[in-house]
């Protein structure tokens, strides 16, 4: 029958460089055009035509250039992998199942919407909520380890939340992480860095910041909150990380409601 639907957009906030098993990621995709959307839905259909996969899902990861649009595609996995499971989770859709019964000769628009049990299996799901995943790390049982993030996998699991908006599931998410922090912070607890405690509600030294911010780690995400209590823009931020500027305000948001809180 030759038919293939996408189940779900998952967008990575880290560049490309860290490993998305290591990355935070946020499913749907919050910083493409629809254009650039369905391109990438058009090329993924023909890399699995290209590559020969009859039946079962496959994942296909791209990289986009924000600086002049170019596409890339990074890699395909022809199988089910971590993200397919990631994106089964985010959207209720049975990826295994569904691959399960298309093997042995089903067709998807003989199959059944296990959500909506109304419509085939052959319809896209949409989804009206953000689902953002986290990776969790254990380097402290690990000292000799360079806890620099790369192309190599080094978490040793993730949490996932879901929330109505990018600011309620990314701090769902960071609670769920069993680290003993409330979300980015504001929960007056202390942060440890080397040797230095600093109070939750502490200006951290620019230098410290910049450090954190300019080589991918597992706090990043945390002194993107500190640099942004600091004084950085998001310009700033934005050339220190190149994570999305879309992602930068979202936090931005965050923090400037903590203060207010504060106050």
């Amino acid at each position: 029958a030759d038919n293939c639907v996408i189940i779900c957009s998952i967008e990575n906030f880290d560049p490309m460089g860290v490993h998305t098993g290591d990355s935070i990621t946020v499913a749907p995709i919050q910083t493409l055009t629809d254009k650039e959307f369905q391109i990438m839905r058009d090329q993924s259909f023909a890399v699995i035509r290209a590559v020969g996969v009859e039946t079962g899902g496959s994942n296909i990861q791209f990289g986009v250039s924000p600086e002049n649009g170019r596409m890339v595609i990074i890699e395909m996995n022809p199988r089910v992998s971590r993200s397919s499971a990631l994106a089964s989770k985010a959207t209720g859709f049975p990826i295994a199942k569904i691959a399960a019964k298309l093997a042995v000769g089903y067709l998807l628009d003989e199959l059944k919407n296990d959500i909506t049990r109304v419509t085939p299996a052959s319809f896209e799901p949409s989804i009206d909520y953000v689902v953002t995943k986290i990776p969790r790390f254990a380097f402290e049982k690990f000292p000799q380890a360079d806890p620099t993030l790369t192309t190599q996998m080094k978490s040793v699991g993730e949490a996932m939340a879901i929330g109505r908006t990018f600011k309620e599931s990314l701090q769902k998410c960071l609670r769920s992480l069993e680290i003993g922090r409330s979300g980015l912070g504001g929960d007056g607890k202390p942060w440890r860095i080397g040797t230095e405690v600093y109070g939750d509600r502490d200006i951290l030294p620019r230098d410290v910041i910049s450090r954190k911010l300019s080589v991918p780690n597992a706090e990043r995400i945390f002194f993107i909150r500190h640099a942004l209590r600091a004084g950085f823009s998001i310009e700033e931020i934005f050339n220190l990380t190149k994570i999305d500027r879309w992602f930068l305000v979202q936090i931005k948001e965050i923090v400037d409601f903590e203060e207010v809180l504060a106050g």
